[in-house]
């Protein structure tokens, strides 16, 4: 079998199988184990073997299901629905000021979590009845509902980031300093986007004189506050300080959450036992799909694919700039019809050696992924963001509804994108000062 025919088989044989239901990971593996039979013989079975024990031996995998567990705890918690009233006594008296509390908790949710559906469910149950209610624009509401808990992907400890780190074989540690200053910057634009149109439209939020805000309580604030500051500042300062590695540092903030709901009295066992459950069927999805696709990639790159694809772009006598947009197009299309996981482990180990062939620093192209699984998140038809935040609205409010008000936030994610590609040191520039 030729690679060319190879390649035609495994790209149009996963989107068919993927179209009769079949799931990514079994329709990715089933593949890469017919392809490699027909190739290389019963050897095939070896190299799925081998590639599957090299993943499931890797020590940063472990820190998935930390991270998800710590986000599962959380979820289950009042923390979150403390930390909204505490914001609320702060600034709940702006014009425009919930969308902004919105932002803001979403912004520190992702610093604890790395996760989105669970705050986009979190979100949807505390912030948007209450904007709902406030008759705030339904399009900014939801928007900013949306757009602020999908942010987990990209400020750290964003659990994309940490399967691009082992899929490209870059230091996660270093991958987390680069997508801080992308992810404050497209937070900082989204809230500059919604004071700016709570200022100019006046039916996008309603009078701050028309608005109720209980007194300022410190002991409240404090309440709220603190819990979240203490964990994200251990957490952040032991994979920063270099005290811990990422997967130590995962373990350290479960036992921190732990000790949290603990204190505030909210622990019991049926909520460990659904945040296990919980825990363990999100990274059994994430270990299927890791593991059919890197044993179709491992078969498509022992059958000359790598190579292939490397001089088929080459052939294209186009700038390595244009080469960047082009993956860049890729994802996001990608992006409107498969998870952000399969997309990564299908298209990474192809991709992250042209990037470095073209002289391109690998941790910059992550960050370039995270920008543009953001935009995948949003986007029409399949994007996850609408479907977890439909789960939780009113009847009234469509899932087409949901999607025509995301696109002023798409526009201000693709606009980071397009700054990120032209100044790579967005991202490059901590990374480089911190050593």
């Amino acid at each position: 079998m030729s690679v060319e025919l190879i390649s035609f088989i495994l790209l149009f044989g996963v989107f068919a199988l993927m179209a009769i239901g079949v799931p990514l990971s079994f329709a990715a593996g089933a593949l890469a184990i017919l392809i490699g039979l027909a190739k290389f013989g019963t050897p095939a079975i070896a190299i799925a073997h081998k590639t599957i024990y090299g993943l499931a031996t890797e020590y940063v995998l472990v820190s998935v299901p930390m991270f998800i567990l710590m986000a599962s705890l959380l979820e289950r918690s009042r923390l979150a629905r403390d930390l909204y009233d505490a914001l609320n006594s702060i600034f709940g008296r702006l014009r425009g000021g919930v969308a902004i509390i919105t932002l803001l908790i979403s912004v520190i949710l992702a610093a604890m979590s790395g996760i989105i559906g669970g705050e986009i469910v979190l979100l949807g149950l505390v912030a948007l009845p209450q904007m709902l209610r406030l008759k705030y624009d339904q399009k900014l509401a939801i928007g900013v509902v949306c757009a602020g808990g999908s942010l987990g992907t990209m400020i750290p400890p964003s659990i994309v980031l940490i399967v691009y780190g082992l899929a490209a074989d870059v230091s996660v540690q270093k991958l987390f300093i680069a997508s801080v200053m992308p992810g404050v910057m497209l937070a900082s634009l989204y809230l500059i986007y919604v004071v700016v149109k709570c200022r100019l439209d006046p039916a996008a939020a309603p009078d701050t004189a028309s608005v109720t805000v209980a007194p300022l309580d410190w002991r409240k604030v404090a309440s709220g506050l603190v819990p979240a500051a203490v964990l994200i500042i251990t957490v952040f300062g032991c994979i920063y300080g270099g005290v811990t590695s990422v997967t130590e540092a995962a373990g350290i903030a479960v036992a921190i959450t732990l000790a949290i709901v603990a204190v505030r009295g909210e622990f019991t066992m049926q909520m460990l036992s659904q945040s296990l459950i919980q825990t363990l069927r999100a990274c059994g999805i994430i270990l299927w799909v890791t593991f059919g696709a890197a044993v179709l990639i491992a078969v498509y790159n022992l059958s000359g694919g790598q190579r292939f694809v490397t001089d088929f772009i080459a052939g294209l006598n186009i700038s390595p700039l244009v080469t960047v947009l082009v993956m860049m197009a890729i994802f996001i299309f990608l992006g409107c019809f498969m998870d952000w996981i399969g997309i990564l482990l299908l298209c990474m180990p192809i991709f992250v050696p042209i990037i470095t062939t073209l002289g391109y620093d690998p941790i910059w192209f992550g960050v370039l992924f995270s920008v543009t699984m953001q935009v995948s998140f949003l986007s029409p038809p399949f994007g996850p963001a609408a479907f977890y935040l439909k789960s939780v609205t009113p009847p009234h409010i469509t899932l087409q509804q949901i999607f025509a008000s995301l696109w002023p936030f798409m526009l201000i994610q693709l606009a980071v994108l397009g700054l990120l590609l032209a100044f790579p040191d967005i991202a490059l520039w901590l990374p480089r000062v911190t050593g």
